[in-house]
């Protein structure tokens, strides 16, 4: 048996991060770290293989924050800019690996992230710019990356939305940092995870997104052994919110670790 699948959570918040600019609330203030929160992505890693889920904004802070120095391969949800615009600090990873790396998504997501940015491909600038060297692969169906199988979960978010089930040694874990509803085929594919990610940005509704209680009840039908509420709003106070929620249920932060 090799090393478990480790799952860090880079960032947990909605789209403008938490603490908002120029926002004075409670939780924007707030002394406890867990309410600092950068925009939503996941680092994945292995004995065999280490990969991102999204490049937000905030992810040149977020690799050197957490002293990442491995980086395999990129997974894309969506093409939302708080999920994307980080893309281009990939190329660093180029300079240290000495290869092309894998970038996957969506052929709807993935024509998106051509576009915006359209001067990356997986071949060196002729001028000798520095540019990320990428080989964008299409997901239409389960695949591999190193040892890790990725099912790939439509959802509904406005756009086209990629959820993942990740496969480890006999462990599932659900991601779906954005959604605002779940298909019945989508919770059929992430029917008894070990663990499940899921969209929980507030209490009110909201039109792309998971309310509280709309994440709880997706969650009991999933049944997970363990569940992590993510993509959260200054609406939620960490302690607040996890104080109301079942042992098996919690709020993700920035910088938790947990194996599966």
């Amino acid at each position: 048996m090799g090393d478990a699948m480790k799952l860090l959570f880079l960032g947990t918040g909605t789209s403008v991060g938490i603490p908002m600019i120029g926002c004075h609330c409670p939780v924007c203030t707030s002394p406890d770290k867990r309410n600092v929160r950068r925009r939503s992505s996941l680092y994945v890693s292995t004995g065999e293989v280490a990969f991102v889920i999204d490049t937000p904004p905030d992810f040149r802070q977020q690799m050197l924050d957490f002293h990442i120095e491995r980086c395999d391969a990129v997974l894309f949800t969506h093409a939302h800019a708080d999920h994307i615009f980080g893309f281009d600090d990939i190329r660093r990873f180029n300079t240290i690996h000495q290869r092309v790396l894998p970038a996957y998504a969506e052929p709807e997501t993935l024509a998106d992230i051509r576009r915006i940015f359209n001067y990356i491909d997986d071949k060196p600038s002729h001028l000798g710019l520095y540019r990320a060297q990428i080989d964008f692969c299409e997901v239409s169906g389960p695949f591999q990356i190193g040892d890790v199988k990725i099912i790939p979960v439509l959802v509904e978010h406005g756009v086209a939305m990629t959820g993942y089930v990740l496969e480890h040694q006999g462990k599932r874990v659900g991601y779906v940092p954005d959604c605002h509803r779940l298909s019945s085929e989508a919770i059929a594919i992430l029917k008894g995870v070990d663990i499940m990610i899921l969209d929980c940005l507030r209490y009110r509704a909201h039109p792309a997104h998971l309310s509280v209680e709309e994440s709880l009840a997706y969650i009991e039908q999933i049944q997970p052994k363990q569940a992590l509420l993510i993509h959260l709003c200054h609406d939620i106070d960490h302690a607040t919110l996890e104080a109301t929620l079942p042992p098996h249920i919690r709020v993700s932060y920035d910088g938790l670790s947990i194996s599966s």
